[in-house]
């Protein structure tokens, strides 16, 4: 299985010297949510805010199942904190992947750091639950407190939020596959294999005769000699066709080749599966 390191966040600032906000998107406030309802005690969450603020929270580390990180107390100890969300099963991804690929807009504003709504609308249709609810993040910290969660928890808690705003992609980790696994399990789902072309009608198989009934002609025909093919001009160059895809965009931020060709075989599979509807 993956893990991804994150480094530490710096601290913020406070309100009144500009703090820098985070985790201001509606997935990562959903996760923020699933944590607070289940807290026992408000007191633990206010300070975990603060620590998560103040940049407590060290390097973190994202695996299936699990976000994990060393949090310092006001004394200089450091705790090592674990907060887990159980992750789907292949029956659950297998699913999920489909619903992705339904739509190739999906996975683009995956790809975009977006979480659309329809996302996750689509996964519960699938019978799949991303993001977690009252009760399913557990909270484990090796400090002496009681406090479900303690304030090191909590801090990480919402660091993990920051992490989700930044990159939806961190939820599928968790969740059990890496960004390359599911980019993988797309292409896959938009490649016919072996059972749907042996599925395919072969032309040559349909020999009856329609004579002396209403019925249109089937099966292949004799149409008599053809005439010559046109004389097809030299195509133009490639690069006059379509401008290579450059390696970073205007803002430098790089581009996602393999991504990118996931999302174009998303949406040519989308295409077919119309078309092939249209056909019937």
């Amino acid at each position: 299985m993956s893990a991804v390191g994150f480094p530490a966040f710096p601290p913020t600032g406070t309100a009144a010297k500009g703090a820098v906000r985070r985790g201001q998107s509606w997935w990562a406030r959903a996760w923020v949510s699933a944590m607070e309802e289940s807290a026992l005690d408000a007191g633990p969450l206010k300070k975990g805010r603060a620590y998560a603020r103040t940049g407590r929270v060290g390097p973190i580390t994202v695996s299936p199942g699990a976000v994990q990180a060393r949090v310092q107390d006001d004394d200089g100890e450091m705790y090592h904190t674990v907060v887990s969300l159980e992750p789907l099963t292949d029956d659950e991804w297998d699913r999920l992947l489909r619903a992705l690929a339904a739509r190739s807009g999906r996975l683009a504003a995956l790809l975009a750091g977006e979480m659309p709504r329809d996302v996750v609308a689509a996964a519960a249709d699938a019978d799949v639950t991303l993001l977690p609810g009252i009760g399913d993040l557990e909270p484990e910290c090796d400090c002496p407190t009681w406090d479900l969660p303690c304030l090191h928890a909590a801090a990480l808690s919402y660091q993990a939020g920051w992490l989700l705003d930044a990159d939806p992609f961190v939820l599928f980790l968790l969740r059990g596959r890496s960004r390359e696994q599911i980019l993988d399990g797309l292409r896959d789902l938009s490649t016919p294999g072996p059972a749907a072309a042996a599925a395919a009608p072969d032309p040559t198989d349909a020999r009856t005769s329609d004579a002396g009934t209403d019925a249109p002609p089937s099966g292949s025909r004799v149409l008599g000699e053809l005439p010559p093919p046109p004389d097809v001009p030299e195509p133009p160059p490639a690069t006059d066709l379509l401008p290579g895809v450059p390696d970073r965009t205007p803002d430098g931020t790089p581009v996602d080749l393999v991504a990118l060709r996931a999302v174009l075989a998303a949406a040519a599979r989308t295409a077919a599966e119309r078309l092939t509807a249209l056909d019937r």
